[in-house]
């Protein structure tokens, strides 16, 4: 699968705790961060009570959508080979992805 960029929304395996099984989970395409890895966020179909956490509707995707309603975690930053991406989901509308963007960039600047 490939090329991929920015405001994609990708589905990889997330394992469980035991690590003795995943399930394939969204993430939201920050950046790219070289040799095939990506700078990722974690999507989720609730929220956890994270202050954080940015809404995402169909209306918030340029082309395709998630299955419900979801939540950015912008507290929940990884990086991830391209290698284990499954399939795109869709593209976030550029005002989405700043948005999340943003309130990554606030989260770090406050410091927590």
């Amino acid at each position: 699968m490939g090329p991929f960029a920015t405001r994609q929304v990708v589905l990889l395996p997330f394992p469980f705790s035991d690590l003795r099984a995943s399930k394939l989970r969204p993430a939201l395409v920050l950046a790219d961060s070289g040799k095939g890895d990506w700078v990722l966020c974690q999507i989720t179909s609730n929220p956890y009570a994270d202050l954080s956490a940015i809404p995402l509707n169909d209306a918030d995707f340029a082309q395709g959508s998630l299955q419900r309603v979801s939540f950015a975690r912008a507290s929940k930053i990884f990086t991830a080979h391209e290698s284990l991406f499954q399939r795109a989901a869709g593209q976030l509308t550029p005002e989405c992805h700043a948005k999340v963007v943003q309130v990554i960039v606030d989260m770090l600047q406050s410091g927590g």
